[in-house]
């Protein structure tokens, strides 16, 4: 009996050490692969910072004799875009000769794109996403054929559990949609959208309230309206369901979103929005319920300075 005993206590003893030894080497595995995927991310922000200051400097060489025209320009138009409804069309009474004012001054006044070989490298890459003073500092990608190809996948394709910021198939750019949805992984690294629920922090929004997206046409800066936590329904619940809020074509329509992220927000940010505005929603995984969300939406405030046309 104490032979078979100890027999089983030497198997017990080598399937624990085997297990450790497993977990051990999945443990370094993963490290090894968080490093990479950082490093692979860092590659891709120093040559945003590289080409802009390349670029910076070419526009100085190029423009300089342009700069009075421009400034009285820049004086005159803000960057933000002409009035216009959910399709795109303009609203003002002057809409014919409004738009080709304001074309002509966002031409003038455009500058490179710092994002500009990005964009060009991969069509994939939609946007970036930039939160000023938080890890938040990612490339976003849009496709509409296969929304998941990059839930676990970097910028360049390769595998990463990580995975990618993504934009939803139904959010769109150009013409852009009331609502641009960007999910993202709940790490524990902090990596994508690891650190989104510090917004649960009133102190910590107040400090973090910017929201910046560049895009191949333009830079849009967001203010946060609303932050709380929601879940994914079944088809069958009536219920206030935000990732299904892309376009308000009625104020009905926008008056059902706005008055629900308010209602459902954590506390009140002091931003309010109206009919006409836009808006953009990060949206990430928590548990406190099944298939539970954190929410942070914002709303656009201005558009920031308009881009040259990329090269592909």
């Amino acid at each position: 009996m104490d032979k078979y005993k100890k027999t089983g206590i030497i198997i017990l003893t080598i399937l624990g050490v085997i297990c450790l030894v497993a977990a051990g080497c999945f443990l370094i595995s993963r490290i090894i692969q968080d490093g990479q995927s950082e490093k692979n991310m860092e590659a891709l922000r120093a040559s945003v910072n590289t080409d802009a200051n390349a670029e910076t400097e070419t526009m100085g060489t190029e423009t300089s004799h342009e700069s009075h025209s421009n400034e009285q320009t820049e004086s005159e138009n803000t960057g933000g875009h002409p009035a216009e409804n959910m399709d795109g069309t303009n609203t003002s009474d002057d809409s014919g000769a409004n738009a080709e004012t304001a074309a002509g001054e966002s031409a003038s006044s455009a500058v490179p794109n710092p994002y500009g070989d990005i964009f060009a490298s991969n069509e994939d890459i939609a946007a970036w996403l930039v939160i000023p003073d938080t890890t938040i500092d990612y490339p976003v990608m849009w496709t509409p054929e296969d929304e998941n190809y990059y839930l676990y996948r970097d910028a360049e394709g390769n595998d990463d559990k990580n995975g990618s910021l993504i934009l939803d198939t139904d959010s769109c750019l150009n013409p852009l949609t009331t609502n641009l949805i960007i999910h993202g992984h709940n790490m524990r690294s902090g990596a994508m959208f690891g650190n989104l629920t510090d917004y649960e922090s009133q102190d910590y929004c107040e400090n973090h309230r910017q929201i910046i997206l560049y895009t191949e046409e333009c830079r849009r800066n967001y203010e946060v309206i609303a932050v709380f936590r929601s879940q994914v329904y079944k088809k069958k619940d009536t219920v206030f369901k935000y990732y299904k809020f892309f376009q308000a074509n009625t104020q009905e329509e926008f008056d059902d979103f706005y008055q629900n992220i308010k209602e459902l927000s954590l506390y009140d940010t002091g931003v309010t929005a109206e009919f006409g505005d836009h808006f953009i929603t990060l949206s990430t995984c928590v548990y406190h319920v099944e298939q539970g969300r954190f929410v942070v939406v914002a709303k656009e405030v201005e558009s920031g300075e308009f881009y040259w046309p990329v090269e592909k």
